[in-house]
This record gives C-alpha cells, sequence and structure tokens, in this order.
C-alpha cells in the first residue's frame, strides 16, 4: 500500500479502512463530529437535488447516499472500494463499483452528480470533475467537495501526525492534495461555472470536541449557521456547486 493515488493503492487503503469505517459514524456516534459533516453535505445535495435523479461519486459505506435517497427521485452510488460497497449494499443502496475519474454511467444521465472527500485523493482530479460533468444533464449540477489548505483543519493536517484507520493502513497510505477555493475556480471545465458553495468545518478544531454534549450542541449550531457564509471560505470541507451549461 502506497500513496501513489492509483486505482489499486487507493483500492486497498479503502478496503483495510472499510473494516473500522463507522466506529465513530452513522449510528455508532449519534450527533457527533461525522453526523454533522454527513448531515450539511446531503443537506447541499437536497437544495439541488430534491426530486431528482442523484449520483454520489465515492459513496463509501453509504452514510450520505442513504440520507440523499429519503428525497432524491432516484439515488445511486459508485465507488473503487468493493469492502466499502459491502456495507453500501446491506444498506439497500443501488451502488456499483467505479472510479471516479471513469464513471460507468452514459453521457447525461443524471440531475445531481455529488462527491464528498474523494476528489482529495485523486491524482487527476480535473479528469474527475470532466467525468462528473459528462454524466450530468445540462442545467444540472456538480457538487465537489475539496480539502482546503487554508483552515484550520488544513493547518492541523500539516502540523498533526498522521490518523491510523486500519491495523496496517494510515492516513500517510492515501494520496491527499489540499485546493483553495481559488484553486477550485481555476479547474473548473469549459461549459460550467460555479453558482454556489458551501463550508464544513469552520470553527470545530477536532472531532474530539463534538464527544462533549454542551460543546458539541454549541459547534453544530455554530456550523449550521456558517456554512452558507462569507467564511465558507475558512471551512476544512469547501463544497463547490458548479453547474452545466
Amino acid at each position: 500500500m502506497d500513496a501513489s493515488g492509483s486505482h489499486e493503492s487507493n483500492r486497498a487503503y479503502y478496503d483495510a479502512f472499510s473494516l473500522n469505517y463507522e466506529a465513530r459514524r452513522g449510528e455508532n456516534d449519534p450527533g457527533g463530529y461525522h453526523e454533522l459533516l454527513d448531515e450539511l453535505e446531503a443537506g447541499f445535495v437536497r437544495r439541488f437535488g430534491a426530486g431528482r435523479d442523484v449520483l454520489e461519486v465515492g459513496c463509501g459505506t453509504g452514510l450520505v447516499l442513504q440520507r440523499i435517497e429519503r428525497f432524491a427521485k432516484t439515488a445511486q452510488g459508485v465507488d473503487l472500494s468493493p469492502g466499502m460497497l459491502e456495507r453500501a449494499r446491506h444498506r439497500g443502496l443501488r451502488v456499483s463499483e467505479g472510479s471516479a475519474t471513469d464513471l460507468p454511467f452514459e453521457d447525461a444521465s443524471f440531475d445531481v452528480t455529488c462527491s464528498f472527500k474523494v476528489l482529495a485523493h485523486v491524482p487527476d482530479v480535473r479528469r474527475a470533475l470532466e467525468e462528473m460533468l459528462r454524466v450530468t444533464r445540462p442545467g444540472g449540477h456538480v457538487l465537489a467537495e475539496f480539502y482546503n489548505p487554508v483552515s484550520l483543519r488544513g493547518l492541523l493536517k500539516r502540523v498533526g501526525p498522521p490518523r491510523r484507520v486500519a491495523t496496517d493502513a494510515n492516513e500517510e497510505h492515501v494520496y491527499t492534495r489540499f485546493h483553495t477555493p481559488r484553486a477550485v475556480r481555476g479547474m473548473i471545465p469549459g461549459g460550467a461555472e460555479i453558482v454556489a458553495a458551501r463550508g464544513i468545518r469552520i470553527v470545530t478544531p477536532a472531532a474530539v470536541v463534538m464527544r462533549v454534549p454542551l460543546i458539541r450542541d454549541a459547534f453544530r449550531a455554530a456550523e449550521r449557521a456558517l456554512c452558507d457564509s462569507p467564511a465558507s471560505a475558512l471551512a476544512g470541507f469547501w463544497i463547490a456547486a458548479i453547474v452545466k451549461h
């Protein structure tokens, strides 16, 4: 396992990660850090995808996709990791195996194509954006999330030790790249433009603070209040809403 960003390396990393991916996610940590992220990500999808056909690229175990399924006309997911997909299928979700840079769908198949915490691990991110736009219908939207270096999370990732995700894997074993909102705006392919943005993890210093009920409530309220404000440019996770003309 290495951090080359190849399909094989990324697949091995996420297959290893899948074994304990939900240890502090979903029903194992209600009201916690990852639930807040899932809520704000799915909520942004709802703005563009309620009652429409939605694809999630890099759906993982389906925690966000199952939220999307509640309001979308149809909801599908695709992921590189068989280990992750096994858990998504256990949830009864409609998912398939595939790469973000070679999506297994026809042109103009979806109204909204979204991706969270995935593009930062794809070396050819422009190709991934082109693929997401290809499978999106004209007038539809691509929601693409990036890791922002101009953020508290970005600073902590630069100075802190890599987090262990499995017995034989940690964050050093996966390709990771950070993009500022300005850099993202320069990567948008022709025939598309950013029309909105949302920021997540603007003031939350670390996931651990969300384990304390009163403090958790305060940070949840702050993140909800700031996610669509100008402060979103300082978020650890920055989501661009891109319309396809």
